[in-house]
């Protein structure tokens, strides 16, 4: 099984909330087989009729059958209020939820025991079974309220876009993992001087690129002696007859099926190699609820809040810059990969935008640019105060008003509440008068 089965399958189990369900119900009747007929053989009977029996387990089947019922629907309005509300990106992490997972093959498996156990009672009723289905029963109805609860407070703003910048820092610790230093030199462009036409492989599956085999290209470009040009960027859709590698030197050996094995390309973006993926997901929420239709600026700020420090994350790291060398420290593959503008401008440019008639968000990202600024190292600056600039424009492009001029370019962290004017005037109210 080469790399690229390897992560479909991954990726698949991961994304798939059927998978554990399925697999639960012939656990149940494997499960109930074997204590069934261990029951018979020692003599294990609860006092009661089988008639009894029959009615409590038709009870339970049916009861857990109802959970189960519940439990998808559930899923699925959750699923359409989080693409309505926020965003249709963030519909594959209602489905990753593990404890969603677990709870809904809990909840199969108790029904597949209870329907195992009722067609096993004939003139007994075996005991451990019984009393195993019966309580496994009241605990999916303690799971499956706090499953409700759960999955209620999960589609709250607040906790969509926090749970996304867990994500996101998750994602950037692993593609990111060294620390800036204050020594660091910007990364040079790729010169290559070509001997010969580079060879071209193409794309044959239309999609997004959604991760690539780093280790496995640097090996083969070792191996091959040759200079691997992968053209897409991950998260950059791709069509059928798209270059997706260029052969720059050597590699006549390499065939183009080896190196398509070692690019997964996918119907949907991925956050498993794409930082920014994080971050296009919560500037579309931010984006939504500042349209006309919503107007929830508040819901906006609570994104900024995610994005202020995730931007911090990656402003302390060193941004790869596309390049490997093998052992010999000969270059052998060149990738593309956003460097720090592209953060930036991906997390301000629309909300900026969209927001330009909000006092609330035009605070909030000054308050953002501004820590950003003191924060980080100086290299990080000059784009920070462009955007800086750009968005005292917009401030008095859309207010005519001084007032609100002078509103809108103060700094404050929750929007509005907590600005340097408040606590301008607190100190002046404060202060000893001179009198």
């Amino acid at each position: 099984m080469n790399w690229l089965q390897r992560y479909r399958i991954r990726l698949y189990f991961r994304n798939s909330l059927w998978i554990l369900p399925a697999l639960s119900i012939p656990l149940a009747l494997i499960t109930v087989a074997i204590l069934t007929r261990y029951e018979r053989a020692v003599g294990s009977q609860v006092n009661m009729s089988p008639e009894t029996g029959r009615a409590i387990m038709g009870m339970v089947a049916a009861s857990t059958f109802t959970l189960v019922v519940l439990v998808s629907s559930a899923v699925l309005v959750a699923v359409q209020l989080a693409s309505a509300q926020l965003t249709p990106r963030i519909i594959a992490l209602v489905y990753r939820n593990p404890y969603r997972k677990v709870a809904f093959a809990l909840f199969v498996f108790t029904f597949t025991f209870s329907v195992g156990v009722l067609v096993r009672i004939e003139d007994s009723v075996p005991r451990v079974a019984a009393y195993l289905a019966a309580y496994g029963f009241l605990l999916c109805l303690a799971l499956f309220i706090f499953f409700i609860d759960n999955i209620g407070k999960t589609l709250r703003p607040s906790s969509a876009v926090r749970n996304l910048g867990l994500a996101g820092r998750a994602v950037i610790a692993t593609v990111y993992p060294s620390p800036l230093k204050q020594d660091s030199q910007p990364p040079e462009p790729v010169k290559i001087i070509a001997h010969k036409q580079p060879r071209i492989v193409r794309n044959t599956v239309d999609g997004a690129v959604l991760s690539f085999n780093l280790k496995g290209l640097v090996s083969l470009a070792e191996r091959s002696k040759a200079l691997i040009e992968l053209v897409p960027a991950v998260g950059d859709f791709i069509a059928t007859g798209d270059p997706l590698f260029r052969i720059q030197d050597g590699g006549e050996n390499l065939k183009d099926s080896t190196l398509r094995q070692l690019v997964a390309v996918g119907q949907e973006r991925t956050l498993e190699q794409d930082p920014t993926f994080a971050f296009r997901i919560i500037v579309d929420i931010a984006s939504k609820a500042l349209s006309p239709a919503i107007n929830d600026p508040t819901s906006a700020v609570l994104a900024i809040d995610q994005i202020h420090h995730l931007l911090r994350d990656v402003g302390g790291r060193y941004l790869a810059d596309g390049r490997e060398e093998d052992a010999g420290g000969r270059l052998c593959l060149i990738y593309r990969t956003p460097d720090w503008e592209d953060f930036v401008q991906l997390c301000t440019t629309e909300i900026r935008q969209y927001g330009r008639d909000s006092i609330q968000v035009q605070r909030r990202l000054r308050a953002m640019f501004e820590d950003l600024i003191e924060t980080l190292p100086e290299r990080r600056a000059p784009v920070l105060r462009k955007e800086l600039v750009m968005l005292t424009t917009s401030s008095k492009r859309a207010f005519p008003d001084l007032d609100d001029q002078r509103l809108a370019e103060a700094s404050d962290l929750q929007g509005i509440g907590s600005g340097d004017e408040i606590h301008e005037h607190v100190r002046e109210a404060a202060a000893p008068s001179r009198s």
